[in-house]
């Protein structure tokens, strides 16, 4: 009988609701729910036959991207996505039963690409509300520990973590990848891309699916030690950025109106809907990001298929008590959220309503 490793056996499946079609309002994926830039779209407009016949080639993407950065090309690798970065990361660094420290609650994919090289999961619970548990993951590093990841700000927190506490962990261990990942970079507006090349521990992810608005052509970064940087290219498959996202590369990183456009349009309507929803009487956490996590409490399982029920899709966090994460649309998307929110909370029973 054919069997899978048990790693992959013992794995939990990530699931999405992209499927399910009678969601109209998906807040559960932190997309750009005003979608791309128009220049993005006029470029895709006028790609050529002979464009999509041939193979990509990722180089003067990636010196474009580099220059943008501050950084060397050998420096920076684009990939599939940022989870072909977290991917790549693992892959070259983790032997079975090795280490990776992962401060938890964050993105669940870490440890699915820790889980796929048979390494060996160390969670670190965040301190109170969410904080970063700095001195907690240093006590945590043992000669087993490969790699550290740090979600700066936090997905699903919106947390943001001090550039001090940041600079003591990689300090802390000299021996293991560093990886920061900055998904979510543009709406905090502080980075540790300076030191790219002058820490030779340290790799910093991004993507293009938030800001930019291009999840659907699955375009991400990985920056690091140029050294570094040419182990993880020989994993990486030469033709793995697809056509669609070289081709519009330059439209969307030269729109920097409509970045700053969204990234103020986020943070407009993140404060409103901050304040709606304590004034509804849940707790939100101070947010970085473009999305909210926010206590919905012991009647969370009945709200979320609730708002369903009415095509609204928003992320249950099981690993937050309670919790749900919102991502930030427009401002008529987050007056829909709540207009449809109150009248969900307003056909609960009287006694549950006071329970959050």
């Amino acid at each position: 009988m054919l069997k899978a490793r048990k790693c992959i056996c013992d794995m939990a499946e990530y699931a999405v609701m992209t499927s399910d079609s009678s969601i109209t309002l998906r807040l559960d994926m932190n997309e750009n729910t005003t979608g791309c830039s128009p220049r993005v779209l006029a470029k895709l407009k006028n790609m050529d036959a002979r464009t999509l016949a041939i193979y990509p080639n990722r180089d003067e993407g990636e010196k474009l991207v580099a220059d943008s950065l501050g950084i060397s090309p050998d420096e920076l690798l684009l990939t599939n996505g940022a989870d072909e970065a977290i991917d790549l990361l693992c892959r070259v660094y983790l032997e079975p039963e090795d280490e990776i420290i992962i401060v938890v609650p964050t993105f669940t994919m870490y440890t699915v690409f820790a889980q796929i090289q048979d390494a060996k999961v160390v969670r670190i619970p965040t301190g109170p509300d969410f904080s970063f548990p700095t001195q907690s993951v240093i006590d945590a590093i043992t000669p087993r520990t490969r790699i550290i990841v740090i979600c700066n700000p936090n997905n699903p927190t919106g947390i943001p973590i001090e550039r001090s506490s940041i600079l003591q962990v990689i300090e802390a261990a000299p021996d293991a990848a560093i990886l920061l990942d900055e998904a979510y970079f543009h709406f905090y507006g502080q980075t540790l891309m300076d030191q790219v090349g002058k820490l030779p521990n340290l790799f910093i992810a991004r993507t293009f699916s938030k800001v930019y608005g291009l999840a659907g052509m699955r375009l991400g970064l990985l920056a690091g030690d140029h050294e570094q940087m040419s182990l993880l290219r020989r994993m990486a498959s030469p033709f793995n950025v697809n056509a669609f996202a070289i081709e519009c590369l330059a439209e969307a990183l030269a729109d920097t109106q409509f970045v700053n456009n969204y990234v103020a349009q986020v943070c407009a309507s993140r404060k409103w809907l901050h304040g709606q929803l304590e004034q509804l009487g849940f707790k939100c956490w101070p947010s970085q990001t473009n999305f909210l996590l926010c206590r919905f409490g012991p009647e969370k399982a009945n709200i979320l298929s609730a708002l369903r029920e009415r095509g609204v899709g928003l992320r249950d966090r099981g690993d937050c008590e309670g919790c749900v994460r919102i991502s930030i649309g427009t401002e008529q998307e987050m007056e829909r959220l709540v207009a449809e929110l109150k009248q969900v909370i307003a056909q609960l029973p009287a006694a549950k309503q006071v329970a959050r």
